[in-house]
């Protein structure tokens, strides 16, 4: 039997994968897609409209056609039915969010990986002297931002919690470090009988509430101001953390945990969702490589296998525990009291 030939080209598209990650971006910042959702436009058009220079704008919209993040009849652009649902700023829908901070703040920084390998030290703002979260916080209009980028990235895995998991036998629930509040309406909306909200620090109120409001949520959802560090979680029958024990090293974690299971009533449950690492560690790059974005952005975050989260909830006192897929890279892990 002949030996398959060898080709470089699966190498060389991973080595390059930036070329093509740092096109979308940029077309997120310039509010392409925005544009686009008005109606198809052609080169010289579109390239006004975005104020681009003429030398390679045509490359540009090329390329996203060939990403298949465009399509081109003729010589007019449009949307994809993807990007037209979840890249149109002006869409309920709209899913850029993190995106537009993978743009702003983790592009460059991830430049620093190999630093942040070698030094086990975080690349971000930490670097000039800076707290992340301390300034994200303290900054109306960053706070905004990444909390909106937070419902982009949890939204779509929101939905698919409210349908698997076994709403109908709880009435109250409570999201913790709920940013805009996404996960929360999302949950209350498919489920009548439920009320609850999200916990999180003072400042991110006025954010949730103009959100549940918007969504007409604000009789059944509250805000629950707190640090979830130095103050006991809400009483309450279901926890919900997502995208929240990847931010902190195992004591960390495991201190979460206890005050999960400490405002629990016997019979409650806590969620905890992330890109969860398949326990062979081999098949969810995504989660692996959001664990290196943990190195990249935290003093001892990082992601963690199914398993893994299982048995700190052993260790804790739960006393049943699943993982189940959601959707894309997210699964949840689920603990019984």
């Amino acid at each position: 039997m002949a030996k398959a030939r060898l080709s470089p080209a699966r190498i060389m598209q991973l080595g390059i994968g930036f070329f093509g990650s740092k096109t979308l971006l940029s077309a997120v910042e310039l509010g392409l897609f925005t544009e686009l959702a008005k109606g198809p436009l052609d080169a010289t058009l579109l390239s006004k409209r975005l104020a681009l220079h003429p030398r390679s704008a045509k490359d540009f919209f090329d390329a996203l056609v060939a990403l298949g993040m465009l399509k081109r009849t003729g010589t007019r652009y449009a949307n994809t039915a993807e990007t037209s649902l979840f890249l149109d700023r002006a869409k309920p829908s709209y899913a850029g969010g993190m995106l537009e901070m993978c743009n702003a703040r983790l592009y460059r920084f991830w430049g620093s990986l190999t630093e942040a390998l070698r030094t086990g030290k975080p690349q971000n703002e930490v670097k000039t002297g800076e707290d992340f979260f301390g300034t994200l916080y303290a900054d109306p209009q960053r706070l905004e931002g990444f909390l909106k980028a937070m419902t982009g990235l949890s939204k779509g895995t929101a939905r698919v919690i409210a349908k698997k998991f076994p709403w109908r036998k709880y009435r109250t629930f409570m999201d913790i470090g709920c940013a805009q509040g996404g996960v929360a309406v999302e949950i209350a909306l498919a489920h009548k009988q439920l009320t609850g909200g999200g916990m999180d620090l003072p400042v991110v109120q006025p954010v949730f509430e103009s959100y549940a409001r918007a969504n007409k949520m604000d009789g059944r959802l509250r805000f629950h101001p707190g640090d979830f560090f130095k103050d006991p979680l809400p009483k309450t029958e279901v926890l919900i953390m997502g995208h929240i024990l990847h931010d902190w090293n195992l004591d960390e974690k495991m201190m979460l945990l206890r005050k999960a299971y400490d405002a629990l009533p016997s019979g409650g449950a806590l969620i905890v969702f992330e890109a969860i690492i398949d326990d062979a560690r081999k098949h969810n790059a995504f989660g692996l490589l959001m664990s290196l974005n943990m190195l990249i952005e935290t003093h001892g975050g990082f992601d963690f296998t199914g398993a893994d989260c299982k048995r700190w909830m052993k260790e804790v006192g739960f006393k049943r525990t699943r993982v189940e897929p959601l959707v894309g890279p997210d699964s949840m892990v689920v603990g019984i009291k």
